[in-house]
């Protein structure tokens, strides 16, 4: 099965070469980064209208972590089109960071739709550094389906818990690797490498539980699940929170 996995491997590899070229001119990266963000606004939509029950599910005890202040914190990292806002309480104050600046418009559309929340502003930054946020001034920290393309887990779980305060909770959706030994798990390894070009550095073949078991949380809900989602690429999910 290894072999014909590489062989397969080398194939895509091969058709996907005029990507591989303009990603090494540095052409790709621009264009994705341009593109990605409405190719997100449909995915966003399809994802929710299939996940709604789960995500309801997830953030529904949000408020258990509320502050001090009355008002929950929160500090969704890989906001993207800000999909998740339906999702949280009223009053509930978001700090939204991204890598890619070309999401804010379509956050300022969803904000708009989504007035229950107060908004606190919007970062340009990558996860794992995201040192405008002071540290333990989050009540809740959001990732979904983020851990996926980010380029060190462990570093971004650290800034998680940074800017959480002590007590406070980390949520997280996420799709994953498929377990060894099935077809699902095959054509992750298989198509891999042109997804990883396709969808902004998203790779199908992280086991993102490993790193969440690792990091210094005091306690960790974690379930896996399969998700109904028509892409099977993209079932095997893990969902839960981790508490500081």
């Amino acid at each position: 099965m290894a072999l014909i996995t590489f062989i397969l491997q080398l194939v895509v590899y091969i058709l996907a070469f005029p990507l591989y070229l303009l990603n090494f001119l540095g052409l790709w990266g621009w264009m994705c980064k341009k593109c990605f963000p409405h190719l997100m606004v449909k995915f966003s939509e399809t994802y929710n209208k299939h996940m709604t029950s789960r995500k309801r599910e997830l953030f529904s005890n949000l408020q258990e972590f509320q502050g001090p202040s009355g008002k929950l914190s929160l500090l969704e990292v890989g906001c993207g089109t800000g999909a998740n806002f339906k999702f949280y309480p009223a009053g509930c104050r978001v700090t939204c960071v991204d890598p890619n600046p070309n999401f804010e418009k379509f956050l300022i559309k969803s904000l708009a739709e989504n007035r229950h929340l107060q908004f606190e502003r919007f970062l340009v930054a990558a996860g794992e550094n995201m040192h405008p946020v002071a540290s333990g001034s989050m009540d809740v920290v959001v990732c979904t389906l983020v851990l996926c393309s980010v380029e060190n887990q462990e570093q971004i779980l650290r800034e998680v818990c940074r800017v959480l305060r002590p007590g406070g909770a980390f949520y997280f959706m996420e799709h994953v690797s498929a377990e060894p030994s099935t077809w699902n798990y095959f054509w992750q390894q298989v198509l891999n490498p042109i997804w990883y070009l396709l969808f902004d550095g998203c790779d199908l073949t992280r086991e993102s539980w490993k790193p969440l078991e690792r990091a210094s949380f005091s306690q960790l809900k974690l379930k896996h699940l399969h998700a109904p989602l028509s892409w099977g690429l993209l079932r095997p999910h893990i969902s839960g929170y981790a508490v500081k």
